[in-house]
């Protein structure tokens, strides 16, 4: 099962889906004439914005754009963020990250065409707000098929799965800078969940609100903090990001055999990974804003890719490269623990372990609420009672499982829950288009 489980996931990742994600988000880009550069303006007016309109505060007809933006956020911002950008320069060399950020500018174009299909084919089951890929792969494509596949892949992938692999991980930092037992700390944590879940989409969106922006500035802060005490650093590490892109010979050396093939390979699938661009999974949270049209929340997704990959990836990238912690190989989680700890002494690694724990809880609950929607999709409202409680059991037995096995599994489905969507998205690009048409000559006149 384990040699299936790799075959499948390098046939996935590694031939077909970081390709044919790219080449979506080119589509995109020219399809909806580059709103990367047209709409992003009106799009952080219209996120920060809906900030102050407590009239339309969330319930179970919906969320703001800023409180979908935070759960949507929740779920892009996790354990990738750190130890996915120092695989791609141990993997690529420091040049992977400009390729990370041109995946993140056309991650944007993708971002948006999910969130306005989401909000044209949002619906309510029972009372309830829901929307997202299946949603718009049953109504717009018309395929049955396509939208339980991809409903029964994502439940798995993130409900159970995810659920599993991100509290391993929230367990394991507590466990190595607290040494708390991980059973009690897996225990803690799906307390902790299930008292946020209880409260259903308006609690879920208050905690988002609240505390992914704490998260995020929290990280961001302390990040800050050492590339100050490494200023002199600063513009070297830059140096090496956009001259290892096309050179990585010249700016780590031919000794690490990083290529010009590596560098763009490893920081695509990094950004691609981490905003989740085409994978049909933020869509679920942008599905449920009230916005006065569709386009709206689409500029508000792409908000999200900026957050996400150009802000907090980046600066992880930054903070392995000015303390040279990509120098004494290591790779993965490791080497950006070794950079806190270089750049804020032994509080570095308490810090770290602070912030993995917040990274993780905040991805299960994003995470939860994106396997929600698909749960109502397959069988209403009626079964979502029972998906709750598997996903806190699943919470604890991640917390002290192998979970090695898990992570691939994790891959395989996450590789598999694309496919239906990125032929959704091919076949509705027409109607994403015509949104963004009907936004820029009919709703801006008003």
């Amino acid at each position: 099962m384990d040699k299936f489980v790799d075959v499948v996931n390098t046939f996935l990742w590694d031939n077909f889906l970081i390709y044919a994600l790219l080449g979506i988000g080119i589509y995109y880009t020219i399809r909806l004439k580059v709103p990367q550069l047209s709409k992003i303006v009106p799009g952080f007016k219209q996120t920060f914005g809906s900030i102050f309109k407590k009239d339309k505060d969330s319930d179970v007809s919906g969320m703001t754009s800023f409180q979908a933006l935070s759960t949507a956020v929740a779920a892009q911002v996790g354990t990738g963020n750190l130890a996915g950008v120092a695989t791609a320069i141990s993997s690529g060399g420091p040049g992977a990250i400009f390729w990370m950020w041109v995946s993140a500018v056309l991650g944007m174009a993708t971002n948006f065409g999910e969130a306005v299909l989401a909000q044209k084919y949002s619906t309510e089951i029972d009372g309830e707000r829901t929307g997202g890929p299946a949603y718009y792969i049953s109504k717009g494509v018309k395929s049955k098929f396509l939208a339980t596949f991809f409903a029964v892949t994502i439940i798995i992938a993130l409900g159970f799965v995810g659920s599993m692999v991100q509290s391993n991980s929230i367990s394991t930092a507590v466990y190595s800078a607290f040494g708390v037992n991980k059973i009690v700390v897996g225990i803690i944590t799906s307390i902790i969940v299930a008292l946020i879940l209880v409260g259903g989409m308006k609690r879920i969106a208050n905690f988002a609100e609240l505390v992914v922006p704490i998260m995020a500035g929290f990280y961001i802060l302390g990040s800050i903090v050492i590339l100050f005490k490494f200023h002199d650093q600063v513009l070297i590490a830059l140096k090496s990001i956009f001259v290892g892109a096309f050179s990585p010979r010249a700016a780590v050396g031919g000794a690490l055999g990083i290529t010009v093939k590596n560098a763009v390979r490893f920081g695509i699938a990094r950004g691609l990974f981490s905003n989740e661009a085409g994978m049909g999974s933020t869509p679920h949270a942008h599905a449920v804003a009230k916005v006065a049209h569709p386009a709206q929340q689409g500029m508000v997704a792409m908000v999200g890719v900026i957050i996400d990959t150009v802000i907090i990836c980046t600066v992880t990238a930054l903070i392995n490269l000015v303390t040279q912690a990509n120098t004494l190989g290591l790779t993965g989680i490791e080497m950006t623990q070794k950079a806190f700890e270089l750049g804020l002494g032994s509080f570095g690694l308490t810090f770290i372990a602070i912030g993995l724990f917040f990274f993780a809880l905040t991805t299960i609950i994003g995470w939860y609420f994106f396997g929600e929607a698909n749960i109502k999709f397959l069988f209403g409202i009626k079964g979502i009672k029972a998906y709750r409680v598997l996903v806190l059991v699943f919470i604890v037995l991640g917390s002290f499982l192998d979970v090695d096995f898990v992570w691939k599994l994790a891959d395989m489905f996450n590789g598999l829950m694309v496919i239906p969507n990125l032929i959704a998205l091919l076949i509705l690009a027409p109607q994403a288009s015509a949104i963004i048409k009907d936004y820029d000559n009919n709703f801006l006149k008003r």
